[in-house]
């Protein structure tokens, strides 16, 4: 019998050693919002060594001049060509400044800019062809990118140089339209973005300055497994106003990962989008971003640090965190479109400090407002948001104005420290809504 008690509590005691661990792991495990676990690719920011993606393919020993004022597109163009011929490599920018319009990798070819190397897109918009592309929630015919990449699996960009859009004289054409006709669209006058990737997977792009963009940044459309790494993103809002340089514009993606980086843009910083238009969650082309982490970001001066919109149909798992942010005009902004069926939702704001205009914005979007003859107005969902574990002085806490059509719920605020000019708040704007630590001008709200 004394050995009986014996096995038993030695039973219980492994029973409950294992039942710790699990508890412990669980406490531990990374969870997207909705509960499901993070994967561990999301936790590898590992960064590629271009000289293991094989043959490295300088410009300049294939005819390639250091004269930074020509235009060299051509010569460019058959570097990356000759790589894919001979099975792939990197193309790599050296030390200089290097002109040209529209690049087009192929599969296996990469990009490296080396430190001290610059890539630099025309300012004449007839090197950037016309051809289907993918803009402003529209599938289109628009001008090509300075470096454009489509269905190319496994495409690198890496090293410490820069990426520069040349943009000054087309922001200038830009506000010399804006002041012809206020109303005029962002496509009326003619630019190219700085990066556009379509269709790719296990994509990684790292290190690099993409500065100066002509409209878009960097532009992300129909892509899985992405990781942005330690990039610096910049274009000016001062002395002359860089119009639509959106620093990361994520569009039809998921899993992508966005860490390390710098942004400081005329526009949003990082903008979700999918799609646009009464029926636009009919069309195959558009379509919704899931697991998306931002993490140890910097934001400098921008529209927004994080925005859904304008062109969004459904955004789902949306993690920003551990991130600072200073002149942003908005922490968190969500656009509601009224021409647009939406639904954001599972999207976390988290670990955050510094200063911005609104703490959270959540108003109509109707720039460009058309139903296409559609007789009802399509609702649209913001739910299952959370902002914690933030300290972030701002000029108004709760900026928010809905419609019938705007349908917010479950939100919750938790371990807040706000100073602001405005704090004010409206409870009844949102159903279910948790306030759980929040002090807002050193006054916590029950």
């Amino acid at each position: 019998m004394k050995h009986f008690f014996l096995l038993l509590t030695l039973v219980v005691l492994t029973s409950c050693q294992q039942t710790t661990k699990q508890e412990t792991k669980n406490s531990n495990t990374d969870l997207f919002p909705d509960g499901t676990e993070i994967p561990e690719w999301f936790k590898d920011d590992s960064k590629i060594d271009p000289t293991s993606l094989g043959k490295q393919y300088i410009i300049t020993d294939y005819e390639v001049s250091t004269d930074s004022t020509v235009v060299q597109t051509k010569a460019i163009q058959n570097v990356i060509d000759e790589a894919y011929r001979n099975g792939g490599g990197v193309v790599v920018i050296p030390k200089g400044t290097f002109l040209s319009g529209a690049l087009f990798f192929k599969p296996n070819t990469h990009l490296h800019v080396v430190k001290g190397g610059t890539l630099k897109g025309s300012d004449n918009i007839e090197d950037y062809p016309f051809l289907p592309s993918r803009i402003e929630g529209q599938s289109i015919e628009y001008f090509s990118a300075l470096v454009n990449v489509k269905a190319v699996d496994g495409f690198t960009i890496t090293g410490d140089g820069i990426i520069d859009g040349n943009g000054l004289n087309y922001w200038k054409a830009f506000w010399q339209r804006r002041k012809e006709n206020p109303k005029c669209t962002n496509l009326e006058v003619s630019r190219p973005r700085l990066v556009f990737i379509w269709k790719c997977n296990n994509v990684q792009v790292q290190d690099v300055h993409l500065r100066n963009s002509g409209f878009w940044s960097s532009h992300y459309y129909q892509c899985n497994n992405v990781k942005v790494l330690d990039l610096r993103i910049t274009s000016p809002h001062e002395p002359i106003k860089a119009p639509s340089t959106d620093a990361i514009d994520i569009d039809v993606c998921s899993n992508f990962l966005v860490k390390g980086c710098y942004m400081a843009v005329n526009d949003d910083a990082i903008a979700l989008k999918g799609g646009k238009g009464p029926w636009s969650d009919k069309n195959a082309s558009n379509g919704e971003n899931t697991n998306i982490i931002i993490e140890d970001c910097e934001f400098g001066f921008c529209h927004s640090a994080l925005t859904n919109g304008s062109e969004s149909l459904h955004n789902k798992n949306i993690v920003m965190r551990n991130c600072k942010v200073s002149e942003a005009k908005r922490l968190l902004w969500l656009k509601m479109r009224p021409d647009t069926p939406q639904h954001y939702e599972y999207i976390t704001v988290e670990n955050i400090t510094g200063q911005a205009h609104s703490f959270i914005y959540i108003k109509p979007w109707t720039q460009f407002f058309d139903l296409k003859g559609r007789e009802d107005v399509p609702l649209s969902y913001s739910d299952h948001i959370t902002m914690r574990n933030i300290d972030l002085k701002c000029d108004i806490f709760y900026d928010m104005k809905i419609t019938e059509y705007d349908k917010l719920s479950d939100f919750t605020f938790e371990n807040i420290n706000v100073e602001a000019e405005d704090g004010t708040y409206d409870k009844s704007i949102i159903d279910g809504l948790t306030f759980n630590n929040v002090k807002v001008n050193g006054k916590l709200i029950e």
